[in-house]
């Protein structure tokens, strides 16, 4: 009797052949799981990366996660001075499409050594930095899609109009291609929108500089934050982005962004920094994202999808300044198709 249950089993899985689909995805998954061979499988993905600078060699830390030899994506975190944890939440969407990409903390972040020089924090250092970041991972014009949001998306624009022929695809996340343009936007869009009597104490401490008062941080956190970069109660902030805020090198933030949280200010060195008449010069498949509620103005980031040769807008109409995670659905389906058409040849 056993022996003919053991049959009969036998012969209804025989009778039931998993779908060639089926067993092209699970063979597609096995690979982008398989870590056996790599240099890094020992550090599960993680590899620091010496990077020589005109004040000597420093080691910036990277973590690859997955395997796709088409599709492999390098996260340039904002701030500046912010960490890649931030983006943790890729982890929820990128890994079920088989799309490979590297976490990467920039010189003078958290993760990656944190120099004691203030003239380092110069943008076009940080180019230079990208690109032998990109030669160390062994990315290329068949498989790099450069990611960069805030800071980052200003350091992804920089980095295409010198060296786009290394690029599959670009995406110029929650960054407007002028901080003059940002600054107006803010004080003229954003700003009036805050209830009068905060914005006129915010403005109280910003006129006397007072940015490290409590009372600022609360205003500013409370009713600016809360708006226009993640509308979440602070309370119920993810982990990742308290972690990121708690890692913040202000050294770097102050140099370039100044010491502000209501814009770029004081003698910041990104206080004039535009590339709106360059844009045209980008010809990689481009991707801009922008959000109902952000900082920056979501109609200059469509502007953008514009004037690159090759581009495309995806609007977040829940989302601020870090819709990754307060408008994901609609932010990861966009990105993932952009990343997709292009690696398919349909964009």
């Amino acid at each position: 009797m056993k022996n003919l249950i053991i049959l009969l089993v036998l012969f209804i899985f025989s009778c039931n052949p998993a779908k060639k689909g089926d067993v092209s995805h699970q063979a597609e998954s096995n690979a982008y799981l398989d870590n056996t061979g790599k240099d890094d499988q020992l550090t599960g993905g993680i590899k620091m990366i010496k990077i020589n600078t005109p004040k000597g060699d420093f080691k910036v830390w990277t973590k690859r996660v997955g395997n796709n030899p088409t599709k492999k994506v390098l996260l340039l975190h904002g701030g500046p001075g912010m960490t890649h944890e931030i983006y943790e939440c890729f982890d929820g969407y990128f890994p079920q499409e088989n799309i490979e990409y590297y976490y990467y903390d920039q010189l003078g972040s958290y993760y990656s050594d944190q120099p004691d020089d203030l003239s380092l924090w110069d943008l076009p250092r940080f180019v230079e930095e990208v690109e032998q970041v990109r030669i160390a991972l062994g990315l290329d014009k068949d498989n790099f899609y450069l990611y960069g949001q805030s800071w980052g998306g200003i350091l992804a624009m920089e980095y295409a109009l010198k060296y786009q022929d290394n690029l599959k695809g670009l995406v110029i996340s929650n960054m407007m291609a002028s901080i003059p343009d940002y600054m107006k936007y803010s004080d003229e869009v954003l700003a009036p929108k805050l209830p009068p009597e905060v914005l006129a104490e915010i403005m109280e401490y910003e006129n006397a500089e007072d940015y490290s008062n409590e009372r600022y941080m609360e205003l500013v956190v409370n009713h600016y934050y809360t708006r226009h970069i993640l509308r979440m109660d602070p309370e119920k902030w993810p982990d990742p982005i308290n972690r990121g805020f708690k890692h913040l090198n202000p050294d770097v933030y102050v140099t370039m962004q100044g010491p502000s949280e209501f814009g770029v200010k004081g003698d910041a060195t990104l206080k004039a920094w535009d590339v709106k008449d360059q844009l045209h010069k980008i010809k990689v498949p481009t991707l801009t994202i922008g959000a109902e509620y952000d900082t920056m103005d979501p109609k200059h980031m469509e502007w953008i999808s514009n004037e690159v040769k090759n581009g495309r807008y995806l609007h977040c109409p829940n989302g601020s300044h870090l819709c990754q995670f307060d408008d994901q659905k609609n932010f990861f389906k966009g990105l993932t198709k952009f990343i997709k058409d292009v690696d398919n040849g349909v964009f």
